[in-house]
């Protein structure tokens, strides 16, 4: 009966373990067959979505369209110059291979060569210097627009097309204050020419692709967006440029920044860096200053430029506050300077410019590109606030003079001690009297208001950048012609509420608030 029992016990383990042993095969059998009949990574299907790749693919053809309609208009621009180790007895810069452009956004930007063709700015003097860039053709007949800083005091002038014919660049006329120049070439036969669109009609965001020939790389293309718009850049006296991330370097300096539709809408002219290469920041001159510079240096040769008389100044948070307006809405006129347009029309300091010829004036670059480009002669009406009141004045707009005088106050070596004197504890500040000794001595020939004796360090005066020399002309609306009438202007105001001055600068007139926090 044991053994019978022992004898089944092992007949049921057996067959335990072989339906294991079958369930096992059948399981090892099952996932092989699953895995030879499983589809590879390549050929299963995507799961991607259909309208991305379609939206995708739309703008790489978007891309290759806008580069192949501008690629031929696109050239290499090769100067040459001659030493200019002494002229005149004085030493000229970049004749010991220092970059001329240095300090300047256009330091990394303007490709220096040696004689032997390699990058980078030579150690010792040479004979000539070597320089490339780019630029683009915008009229069939050979015109072509670059930079300014690309063909400056060049003694020769190189053209290569992107067919590889090259040409000697002749009629070269310039533009310092927008760094914009034109070129000719003649011989050339009809030339694809690109067409310059309209910047104004940009929006950050906007995909742009920018050609040139960075580093000598002929033909090159990069895209991006537009970053920003209305940069002001210390150098570009007279331009809002147009920002990008698209890559730019140097030898991109005077080629195209195109729209998807091929158009230009900006010359490459700078970048910020610290490296000397490309760090996703650049900047390009909007193509509607292009036109409109280009037309004048087409017509004579040099741009002619209209202009008020005025000094102005930005209205900060402080002088909207003083004068009732919301920041940005208008321009703050500190100076008129005599015989001017400006004066003719009868503009007063203190005026706030909020429209000119019926555009809304929101900072002084406005104002200024506004008034420019004006047809000389034209009349053009002018919105401004005066006293909280809204006057419309006329001005008849005339050439800016290349002399325009607009007087500049000196610091003083001393102050005449027998000059009346009132210091104000409350805005850390001690004036005197203008006498005719002090006014000529300064600089204020013609003016009235007491002189800045001295100032408390640390004061509000200070703060306000208030300095030793400095003429204070006006308190809020009431000019000052003494001390005594300095001190019962300033009476009548609060520092609670900001005290408006009237100053004039080394640099000319503005107005500065003095304000206790």
């Amino acid at each position: 009966m044991k053994a019978f029992v022992r004898r089944r016990g092992n007949i049921v383990w057996a067959t335990a373990a072989l339906m294991a042993l079958a369930v096992g095969i059948t399981a090892w059998q099952q996932r092989t067959t699953t895995a030879q009949e499983r589809p590879s990574a390549q050929e299963r299907p995507s799961k991607q979505d259909p309208a991305s790749v379609q939206h995708a693919q739309t703008l790489s053809r978007a891309f290759r369209n806008a580069a192949n309609v501008a690629l031929p208009t696109v050239v290499t621009i090769e100067t040459k110059t001659k030493s200019q180790a002494v002229r005149g007895g004085r030493r000229m810069p970049g004749a010991d291979g220092e970059n001329p452009f240095k300090g300047t956004p256009f330091e990394e930007f303007f490709k220096q060569f040696d004689d032997e063709g390699g990058g980078g700015l030579r150690s010792t003097p040479s004979p000539r210097r070597e320089g490339m860039g780019s630029g683009v053709i915008i009229d069939k007949s050979g015109l072509i627009l670059t930079n300014n800083h690309v063909v400056e005091g060049a003694d020769e002038v190189l053209v290569r097309l992107s067919d590889g014919r090259e040409y000697k660049g002749t009629d070269i006329h310039t533009d310092s204050h927008t760094d914009l120049a034109i070129v000719h070439i003649k011989g050339a036969g009809s030339l694809p020419a690109a067409k310059l669109g309209d910047s104004d009609a940009l929006e950050i965001g906007d995909w742009v692709i920018a050609v040139g020939n960075p580093f000598g790389l002929n033909s090159t293309v990069s895209a991006g967006i537009i970053s920003g718009k209305g940069r002001e850049l210390r150098s570009g006296q007279r331009t809002q440029y147009l920002q990008t991330d698209a890559a730019i370097n140097p030898g991109n300096s005077g080629g195209p920044l195109l729209n998807l539709d091929g158009e230009v809408i900006g010359i490459n002219t700078a970048i910020a860096t610290s490296s000397g290469g490309y760090q996703g920041v650049g900047f390009a001159i909007p193509s509607n200053v292009a036109k409109w510079v280009t037309g004048q240096l087409v017509e004579s040769g040099s741009v002619k430029r209209a202009y008020l008389g005025v000094g102005i100044e930005e209205v900060n948070s402080d002088l909207a506050e003083k004068f009732g307006v919301t920041r940005g809405s208008g321009v703050l006129v500190a100076e008129v300077y005599p015989d001017t347009p400006a004066a003719a029309a009868g503009f007063h300091d203190g005026d706030l410019i909020t429209e000119f010829a019926g555009k809304k004036v929101a900072k002084p670059r406005d104002l200024q590109e506004m008034v420019e480009r004006m047809p000389l002669d034209s009349k053009q009406t002018v919105h401004v606030l005066r006293d909280g009141k809204e006057v419309d004045l006329t001005v008849t707009m005339k050439a800016l003079p290349k002399d325009l005088a607009m007087g500049r106050s000196r610091q003083p070596e001393s102050t005449d001690e027998s000059a009346a004197g009132f210091t104000s504890e409350d805005l850390g500040v001690e004036v005197t009297e203008l006498t005719t000794a002090e006014a000529d001595r300064l600089g204020f020939k013609g003016q009235s208001g007491v002189v800045v004796k001295s100032v408390t360090p640390d004061g509000l005066a200070a703060s306000a950048g208030i300095r030793e020399g400095m003429l204070i002309m006006r308190v809020d609306q009431a000019k000052v012609q003494s001390v005594e009438q300095f001190k019962t202007a300033l009476h009548k105001q609060s520092l609670a509420k900001g005290v408006l001055l009237q100053v004039r600068t080394e640099s000319g007139n503005r107005f500065v608030v003095l304000k206790k926090s």
